[in-house]
């Protein structure tokens, strides 16, 4: 995978809750029409205005909402989790659930909701560790 794109009914809104609550610097912002943001090595987030989303693929409705997904940004210790949920609050972000130990694999963390409704889990992750060639170890 190289790009994950998402449909977002308000561009400006999403373009300050990933720059200013992540912090990340966009790879190209095109006002009104789509924004990219470089997440990972290789790996490219677009968030693409709505109803452009829809002319792309030459579709005739409103695509909105995201269900059943939850993207995870991995933070590195328990108060960088309530640190980043509380500066993607202050971006524009909802809180779905707040910091707190999670009930499975040994986590702390969050959810919070982006403008659009995509959902953020916020964890740490003291068995999540990311080699130098980029591999990734779940102990």
């Amino acid at each position: 995978m190289h790009f994950l794109t998402l449909a977002t009914a308000d561009l400006d809104a999403a373009r300050q809750f990933y720059r200013d609550g992540l912090g990340w610097t966009p790879l190209f912002d095109q006002p009104g029409e789509i924004l990219f943001f470089q997440i990972a090595p290789g790996l490219v987030l677009g968030l693409f205005a709505a109803d452009k989303f829809d002319q792309d693929l030459l579709r005739g409705h409103s695509t909105s909402g995201v269900s059943g997904v939850t993207l995870s940004h991995n933070v590195a210790d328990r108060a960088a989790v309530t640190t980043t949920i509380e500066q993607l609050l202050a971006a524009g972000g909802s809180i779905v659930k707040s910091a707190q130990e999670g009930e499975f694999g040994g986590i702390f963390h969050g959810h919070v909701a982006d403008p659009n409704g995509v959902i953020w889990e916020i964890a740490h992750n003291p068995g999540w560790h990311i080699d130098g060639d980029g591999t990734v170890r779940l102990e």
